[in-house]
């Protein structure tokens, strides 16, 4: 048969059952998940959702990222899939839904259709992209980067870990590293991605959904401050102390971002996340800190005045503390908008469903945003409570799981069988 969302048997509670199932694989002792990419926990979780999948009737291909895409057949093979996903690794101190929840509902998507034994037109892709994180290894995001052709193959086998693994090699050592080759991902008709809101507007609002419309454009740059070391006991006059300096340009981050007002009112974001420090001694003024500033406006302008801004404030730093502030470009992601085809589709969806939704952007970087460079996209959010996420007491309902799942089902099914 032709599936519609409503004949088929879609079950939130399987798909809950399946997210406390892969939560174990990873699990901390307070209650979040410690799965990052490239680890025996990712392995053996990749393993799982293989077992699934094929159980449910889907074929597995890897690509010589580590991509995984799962497919169904439609009626019309010859037809571009309609695709959907995230990913399963995690931060450190992750959770059981950060990019979890999208994988696993769009399994669910697939076992409903199997058990129905329906066929869409088109056929149906699910993607666990590789490191989408990028805890361990960064730059985040490198699996669609590289099938987007945003990243190359070799800059991204070649990454290292902070400990010295080889990308390549730590995915070799798992046994997932296949021959398909990544830029097929980008031919697709369509990708979706359910994710959780990683923030507290949904909640806040009493919202059941948020349709995701853009997301923000994001800059990040990292800063060395260089001085000269001296005793701790030594006078304070004339010194060159790299971490002073380094305290007035990272107070200032925050300053910066609040300032830049866009004209409908927004701010920036900014966030210094990583700081070393050299040589790192109690009673020595340090010669060396380096550290890392995220900025992320929805307003492209305003973030390019932030970087601006932060160069000039690193400037007279440098002068007053006689130290020099080299600040380097790292990471840009524009300003990007999702189609307003398949957000029309979500709307339906959700309001045919008696959803309480909201349009929302994201000022967090996803998948989706860097397959949108290269296919028609759309991202749903579900709330999550007080908007904790990267973090082991992140966690949402089973009803916003479930509204997640039907709203996602009734858009991919549609754009699937669309005419």
């Amino acid at each position: 048969m032709t599936p519609t969302s409503t004949n088929l048997p879609i079950s939130g509670a399987r798909l809950w059952d399946s997210l406390m199932e892969m939560a174990r694989i990873g699990g901390t002792a307070k209650g979040g998940c410690n799965r990052q990419t490239l680890t025996a926990q990712d392995g053996e979780g990749r393993h799982l959702l293989a077992a699934w999948a094929r159980a449910a009737g889907c074929t597995l291909s890897v690509d010589r990222l580590g991509n995984m895409a799962l497919r169904r057949e439609g009626s019309d093979p010859a037809r571009k899939p309609v695709a959907f996903g995230s990913h399963l690794d995690t931060q450190p101190t992750g959770g059981k839904f950060d990019g979890v929840l999208g994988v696993l509902a769009g399994l669910e998507i697939m076992r409903a259709l199997h058990e129905a034994g329906a066929t869409t037109r088109a056929p149906l892709l699910l993607i666990n992209w590789t490191n989408e994180e990028g805890a361990r290894f960064a730059p985040p995001m490198m699996g669609s980067a590289g099938a987007m052709g945003i990243l190359t193959e070799a800059e991204i086998l070649a990454k290292t870990d902070p400990d010295g693994a080889v990308f390549g090699q730590a995915l070799d050592a798992i046994g997932w590293r296949g021959t398909a080759d990544p830029a097929a991902l980008a031919d697709c008709a369509a990708y979706f991605e359910l994710h959780i809101e990683q923030g507290r507007l949904l909640e806040d609002g009493g919202h059941d959904l948020g349709i995701v419309t853009h997301a923000l454009a994001q800059r990040w740059y990292e800063v060395t401050v260089t001085g000269e070391e001296a005793h701790g006991g030594s006078p304070m006059a004339h010194r060159r102390d790299a971490l002073m300096g380094a305290a007035w340009l990272i107070s200032a981050v925050e300053e910066i971002a609040l300032s830049a007002i866009a004209p409908d009112g927004e701010p920036g974001r900014g966030t210094v996340g990583q700081v070393s420090v050299y040589p790192s001694s109690r009673n020595v003024t340090p010669s060396r800190v380096w550290f890392s500033v995220d900025t992320r406006h929805g307003d492209p302008a305003q973030l390019d005045l932030m970087g601006t801004r932060l160069r000039a404030r690193a400037a007279e730093i440098a002068e007053a503390r006689h130290l020099t502030i080299d600040v380097a470009d790292f990471w840009h992601s524009p300003l990007t908008r999702f189609d307003p085809a398949l957000i029309g589709r979500c709307e339906a969806a959700a309001t045919m469903r008696g959803l309480n939704w909201r349009y929302i952007p994201t000022g967090i970087g996803h998948d989706a945003v860097y397959v949108a460079r290269r296919v028609p996209t759309v991202m749903l959010f579900t709330p999550c409570h007080d908007g904790l996420s990267h973090h082991e007491a992140e966690s949402i309902t089973p009803a916003w799981a479930e509204a997640g799942l039907l709203v996602l089902a009734d858009a991919v099914i549609a754009a699937a069988n669309e005419e």
